[in-house]
């Protein structure tokens, strides 16, 4: 019999928005034939919670497991409220743990983190960095199943001589620090004139005005292509040699498994579940939060060492190659069998 499923989650990439896990892990979960019900789709956060705790009511006797997208953020309320409703039904419910500033929030609403990952069916992890936070804080009902990629619809194209050709892919958000890659790209220009910076994704707060702002107060020409699909954006990847992360908080992005396996050279923050997929001078480069200098000197290390950038190139893609569906599809058939 097949399982049934309601997935809780903002299901907005139709609207424009960036695909999140109840967009991606849904329909890959359907091409499995486990059966779905998703809630919700509604542009307004309070008609979006209405919307989840009606349908959790409506599938109470439906529902075989009820998967929870949850973020540290105000999103954190969606899953805490639902979570409720499901422990009041007996239905098993799941969250998918999302963001690197989810540890701070175990700290900020311990009682209400409790009630929520103390009490459900079990809790997953998409990196290790979240799996050993939540064990740290007690919580043993945690399971590891990462993010994934369907490796047949990305080329990987080796890099070794680069140029300083930078692109960023993100949502642009603060946490996420967009301006420090414009600051980036008006640095490297003093060095290299050809320097050239494309920053992909839609905006979440603001930060693509004030990005695009500040480039033009600094004088650089930034390319501002908006939200790209996935094989828009991976086509144009092919034109550029390294890829650059600059967020303050982080967990497992997909983004950056995305970049590896395309084969981009990778530099990023050393924050949140960074580390723990990015392993320093072997499959990319780690520099501190924020600091652009570091950020600086790691580029001209690569633009200098044609070496260093094949060998991070070639182990990025070997790095990716872990997190293909045809694996990790066998971790949620276990757990929802």
């Amino acid at each position: 019999m097949r399982k049934k499923i309601l997935y809780l989650g903002n299901k907005l990439a139709h609207k424009g928005y960036t695909p999140t896990g109840v967009d991606t892990l849904g329909l890959r979960l359907e091409q499995e034939r486990f059966s779905l019900r998703y809630a919700s789709s509604k542009s307004s956060k309070f008609l979006r919670l209405f919307d989840m705790l009606v349908e959790v009511f409506k599938s109470r006797h439906w529902a075989d497991y009820v998967l929870i997208d949850t973020y540290s953020t105000q999103s954190f309320w969606y899953a805490y409220l639902a979570a409720r409703l499901c422990k009041l039904f007996s239905l098993k419910y799941i969250p998918i743990l999302h963001g690197g500033n989810l540890p701070q929030r175990l700290e900020k609403s311990p009682k209400a983190s409790r009630r929520i990952f103390g009490k459900s069916y079990t809790n997953v992890a998409p990196s290790l960095y979240l799996k050993r936070s939540f064990q740290e804080k007690a919580y043993q009902n945690v399971k590891l199943i990462p993010n994934a990629i369907d490796l047949s619809l990305y080329e990987f194209k080796q890099r070794s001589n680069l140029k300083p050709k930078l692109l960023w892919v993100r949502s642009f958000a603060e946490i996420y620090n967009p301006i420090l890659a414009v600051e980036l790209v008006h640095k490297l220009k003093q060095q290299y004139p050809e320097a050239q910076l494309c920053m992909i994704g839609p905006d979440k707060d603001g930060s693509l005005k004030k990005c695009k702002e500040h480039a033009e107060k600094l004088g650089v020409q930034v390319q501002f292509p908006g939200k790209l699909s996935r094989e828009a954006w991976c086509s144009m990847a092919a034109e550029y040699d390294i890829f650059i992360n600059t967020t303050h908080y982080d967990n497992t992005p997909v983004s950056l498994i995305e970049a590896m396996v395309l084969g981009l050279p990778v530099i990023s923050t050393e924050v949140g579940g960074i580390p723990y997929l990015i392993r320093h001078q072997e499959n990319g480069l780690l520099v501190p939060d924020g600091d652009a200098q570091a950020f600086i000197h790691s580029i001209n290390h690569l633009l200098r060492d044609p070496k260093l950038a094949y060998c991070l190139s070639e182990s990025g893609r070997a790095t990716a190659v872990g997190f293909a569906w045809k694996q990790v599809k066998l971790q949620w058939h276990k757990l929802l069998s």
